[in-house]
């Protein structure tokens, strides 16, 4: 493992523990150049499907841009990004055990809508302006009273 420090390639493993939900292992590692430590995680790689864009095109599936917007829609919000990896670890199992080859990039989107709707409320609007075919504010406000109508209900 190349050291993010001084970019030695040597190192030790100092301390090596599963993560919470036993999907990763978390290493401890120590630079045999620099001595600093940094941390490592490995998970298992395993075939995603391949997504199917609005317009047909077909891409390889990328957890970096799931995170993305995540991130983007839980910016400065109380959501930690420990939450944000773990609910794109719940899509990306939702999507392997489906077993399809090819998925449509809506499933995706309506997966991360549906998980943000139960983090914060704020964060499902950012993410739902963005991916939703708002017209105008109008539609806009209306999944804004759609949501509060349903949280009310939930209560």
């Amino acid at each position: 493992m190349r050291c993010p420090y001084c970019l030695a390639n040597e190192d030790k493993v100092v301390d090596t523990r599963p993560s919470e939900d036993e999907q990763m292992i978390r290493r401890r590692r120590e630079c045999n150049a620099c001595g600093r430590r940094f941390t490592t995680y490995e998970r298992v790689e395993e075939a995603m499907p391949m997504v199917v864009k609005k317009d047909a095109r077909r891409e390889p599936y990328e957890r970096k841009k799931l995170l993305g917007g995540l991130h983007k829609a839980c910016e400065k919000r109380p959501v930690s990004p420990d939450l944000i990896d773990l609910v794109a670890d719940e899509i990306e199992r939702s999507l392997r055990e489906l077993g399809d080859k090819e998925i449509p990039s809506s499933k995706i989107g309506d997966a991360v809508l549906s998980r943000l709707r139960d983090i914060d409320d704020v964060a499902y609007l950012r993410f739902a302006s963005v991916y939703l075919p708002f017209k105008d504010a109008g539609d806009l406000m209306h999944e804004v009273q759609r949501l509060i109508r349903s949280k009310a209900e939930g209560f």
